[in-house]
């Protein structure tokens, strides 16, 4: 029997691994500090947080909780590919279109694009929307470039021209460098990053992953009582990847610390719809089956830029016989959120997307800050709970084939 399988979390190591976001670690660290302090407050039990250094790879924090006289800590490493995610974004104008029409190309000639709007209509628009809005500065450059060229070509021609392509040139620039407002560029190279091998995983990215696998390795090894994996976004397929490598490569000890997945807000049918997805498929069905893990999943529909409540191995067309995982639970915004606070955040979509991680004034069973640095491990918090009646099982991929 692991540790931590019966009885009470002591100690607990914690890996998050974000999305695509460009941003430095430690704002996840705020984040926790912050957000933390306030559940904490209003569900009545002690949070405390301090810093600890981290490395090149991981940044991380310790956290302690008492809740009815049960101390428990954990200490949080981020599992970081933000570095590649920067180098992605380097990409120019000229480039930033390309890729956008590459990005079209893969989504509509597999088909894939028709069918994960099939499934949920809202991850899709948000998909759809970088390339509107890329087309919609363009379209506004090119209008201001032909009425300055219109206006001086009364005086000559070649000025005309001259001015009418700058001013082109100037406005593509000016919404590039307003992106932070927009996130049209910064959505665009999000979905061309993923389908830049049609779902394959770039070389860098997959020694990152396995770089990610050797710290939960290590984990496993220590004298935690549990340790759990957060996937958050796209994050979430590569946390899916990570485990499932260890599980094949056996580092996953009999006698060592519980192992826990929590995926939130994933959109890995953005991936594993594509056609050479086969490595991710391979290993959402391996962890789908495994018994040597706890894998809750976690969504809501009040999450426009997520799959919520699809079961991403069921969806992608993968029901292998035995299949244990994941358990699908919805944070249900709508009743875990005050009436006020979803009104304020209702049309707020990118904060929407990072609820999970944060403070609920009216919280469920649903408590980020309980799971990852209460009592109990994951497998027993949830124990005995149904997945979600309204989660999504029909599968839509046309591509279901895994990694020989």
């Amino acid at each position: 029997m692991n540790k931590g399988e019966s009885g009470t979390v002591r100690h607990r190591k914690v890996f998050y691994i974000p999305g695509y976001d460009p941003f430095p670690p430690r704002r996840y660290r705020e984040l926790f500090r912050k957000e933390g302090a306030v559940q904490a407050n209003l569900s009545d039990y002690s949070l405390t947080t301090t810093g600890c250094p981290g490395d090149a790879v991981s940044f991380g924090w310790h956290a302690e909780l008492q809740h009815d006289r049960q101390v428990s800590s954990a200490d949080f490493s981020i599992l970081v590919w933000s570095d590649l995610v920067r180098d992605s974004m380097k990409a120019g104008i000229p480039t930033t279109f390309w890729r956008m029409l590459q990005t079209i190309g893969v989504y509509v000639f597999s088909g894939a694009i028709f069918r994960l709007m099939r499934l949920r209509k809202g991850p899709v628009i948000a998909a759809l929307y970088p390339i509107a809005m890329l087309l919609a500065q363009l379209a506004f450059a090119l209008l201001c470039g032909w009425v300055i060229w219109t206006v001086f070509s009364n005086l000559w021609t070649g000025i005309g021209a001259f001015l009418g392509l700058m001013t082109t040139v100037w406005v593509l620039r000016w919404f590039r460098q307003q992106d932070r407002h927009f996130f049209a560029y910064y959505l665009m190279q999000d979905y061309a990053f993923s389908a830049q091998l049609k779902g394959g995983t770039p070389r860098n990215l997959d020694e990152r992953i396995d770089l990610f696998a050797g710290h939960i390795a290590d984990a496993l090894r220590s004298d935690v009582d549990e340790v759990l994996v957060v996937g958050h976004s796209s994050g979430a397929h590569l946390a899916i990847s990570a485990l499932a490598r260890l599980l094949r490569a056996g580092l996953v000890p009999a006698n060592g610390p519980v192992l826990s997945l929590l995926t939130l807000g994933h959109v890995v049918p953005m991936v594993s719809f594509l056609p050479q997805a086969r490595d991710l498929r391979t290993d959402l069905s391996d962890l789908s089956l495994s018994d040597q893990l706890t894998w809750v999943d976690v969504t809501a529909p009040g999450d426009g830029c997520c799959f919520a409540l699809c079961d991403p191995v069921a969806v992608t067309g993968l029901q292998p016989d035995g299949k244990r995982w994941p358990l699908v639970l919805s944070a249900a915004f709508t009743q875990t959120l005050s009436p006020e606070k979803w009104k304020r955040l209702r049309w707020r979509f990118f904060r929407l997307h990072f609820q999970y991680l944060c403070a609920f004034d009216r919280p469920g069973d649903y408590d980020y800050f309980q799971i990852t640095a209460g009592a109990l491990t994951l497998g027993d918090r949830f124990s005995g709970r149904a997945p979600s009646k309204s989660r999504i099982e029909r599968p839509l991929s046309k591509y279901t084939s895994v990694a020989a």
